[in-house]
């Protein structure tokens, strides 16, 4: 592999830092100075962590078990490569076999790497690579990704399962995984690990709808709780969760802690007036769990979670749905694309008698979550659905300006649409959202559209209006959809107009589905 990109951005960040901090203390440097340091130093380490994922990877090679003695890390004394590689790095057996195994996607070349246990690798096969590892590396080498961003997205997109759709083109998966690749690079600098992280799963679920079903079976199966006591008579607890319990149990914690995240945007006689409250929110997540244990799945919403029951939305393509009901819903919704939002929700829910197969996979409304098609099949006879219609161009239809509040319904498509909070770096689900008009309602005449609503968490929808800025709709010419940019004052001291910030949907839709 050239390492001369890496090389090269380690010696500029490096000579920057050098000139930031020489002579200076880093508590006595101003705002931008700082920012800078912390900048630079990231560069500089991103640099190294591609050069030390690589010299890991030839030391994993040249210490494989085959050589026996004769391997490196035997010559050293150590007894496999990861041994070494920790007595070298003071890290742990977790992290240099990471550095290991990106340094087998960038040097591929070299053979097989070994598992950290001296077994085969589990996520990664004998014929492995294409373009979307090719701009993976890329990105890696030439500091778009940092080492955990890049991991983070190998890890949770994993590879092409071209083998489970024989029936499809050998080089479509491929070219769907390089699409997801590029959108998931271009979307790594605005989010952290862990949102990257999720997106490639979302991502990989979107493209792989049978593997949907074979992992959520793989998680249902390792569900399991355990319980004992300390030495001081303490119970403990450990839960691992399956999927559909998993949103349960966050649905519910949700419902539970909402009062506590102080007023929002909403109807006044909708507002529960929060009590004095000491206990933190880890005993109130507990307290909740336990009332709802002991008085069952129809306790009543206003004793145990205060304006709201607690429940789980399913957002699910039409075109998943090979029924009576799919039927139904093409015929109501004429030419439009439609999504469903399958609600397990008690109140105002209407259950439909149709027989109903899914041949897809759904989505979390919170989180984008995927789940099989058998488990949404679950939900439609218990709960059933509400329909969403979309445009052409995207767009979920118009309401007007019938009322002040986003009504339920649109709350809904705008949920479908973005699927969580768009601010900057946000992780807030939908859940927590409130509906910001981006055309102000008294001042501009704003309309309650879903086109006009953006879901905001409270902490970015108080930042938006304290600071001045403003979000405007604007078509893509690209994509031919809606699209959302965030447009600051400019700066009071200097007069400075900023470039606009693209706000980027969370939906699992902006992954197109194979």
């Amino acid at each position: 592999m050239d390492v001369s990109a890496p090389i090269d951005r380690l010696r500029l960040a490096s000579e920057r830092v050098v000139a930031l901090v020489a002579g200076n203390e880093i508590e006595f440097l101003g705002d931008c100075e700082v920012v800078d340091v912390v900048a630079e130093i990231t560069a500089a380490r991103n640099a190294l962590d591609v050069l030390a994922a690589c010299a890991a990877r030839v030391i994993d090679a040249r210490s494989a078990r085959g050589l026996g003695g004769a391997g490196l890390a035997r010559r050293r004394g150590h007894r496999d490569a990861t041994e070494l590689l920790q007595t070298l790095t003071g890290r742990s057996r977790r992290e240099v076999w990471r550095s290991v195994k990106t340094g087998g996607d960038l040097l591929r070349s070299l053979a097989p790497a070994v598992g950290p246990d001296g077994g085969r690798p589990e996520t990664v096969s004998e014929d492995v690579g294409g373009e979307w590892l090719d701009r993976m590396s890329g990105a890696l080498r030439d500091g778009a990704l940092s080492h955990a961003q890049f991991q983070a997205i190998r890890v949770g997109l994993g590879e092409p399962p071209v083998e489970r759709y024989p029936e499809l083109d050998p080089d479509f998966l491929p070219r769907a995984w390089v699409a997801a690749v590029e959108r998931l690079i271009d979307d790594a600098p605005h989010l952290p690990v862990e949102e990257l992280r999720a997106s490639a799963r979302i991502a990989r679920d979107r493209l792989d709808p049978i593997g949907v079903t074979l992992r959520f079976e793989e998680r249902f199966a390792a569900r399991s709780y355990r319980s004992w006591v300390d030495e001081r008579g303490q119970r403990h607890g450990r839960f691992v969760f399956d999927d559909d319990a998993a949103a349960w149990v966050e649905a519910i914690l949700q419902a539970a802690l909402r009062p506590r995240r102080g007023p929002r945007f909403v109807d006044p006689d909708a507002v529960v007036a929060e009590t004095a409250d000491e206990r933190s929110g880890e005993q109130i997540a507990y307290d909740t769990l336990m009332a709802v244990m002991r008085t069952g799945a129809a306790a009543d919403p206003a004793q145990a979670f205060g304006d709201r029951q607690p429940g789980v939305r399913i957002v699910l393509e039409a075109s998943a749905l090979a029924s009576a009901l799919a039927s139904a819903l093409a015929s109501a919704l004429a030419s439009a694309t439609a999504s469903a939002s399958a609600e397990a929700e008690s109140d105002g829910a209407d259950v439909m008698s149709v027989e109903t197969t899914v041949r897809g996979v759904g989505h979390l409304e919170d989180g984008g979550e995927a789940l099989p098609g058998g488990v949404v099949e679950s939900y439609l006879c218990d709960a059933g659905a509400v329909p969403v219609s979309l445009g052409d161009a995207g767009r979920p239809l118009d309401v007007g300006r019938h009322q002040r509040l986003f009504t339920r319904a649109q709350r809904i498509a705008i949920a479908v649409r973005d699927g969580g909070c768009v601010g900057i770096g946000c992780r807030a689900p939908i859940s927590q959202c409130e509906m910001h008009h981006i055309d102000h309602w008294a001042a501009d005449r704003g309309r309650t559209d879903v086109d006009d609503g953006v879901p905001l968490c409270r902490n970015h929808h108080l930042g938006l209006h304290n600071r001045g800025e403003r979000i405007v709709r604007e078509r893509d010419p690209v994509t031919g959809r809606d699209a959302y940019w965030l447009h600051a004052p400019p700066d009071p001291r200097t007069g400075e107009v900023r470039p606009p910030t693209l706000l980027r949907s969370r939906s699992p839709r902006r992954f197109g589905a194979a």
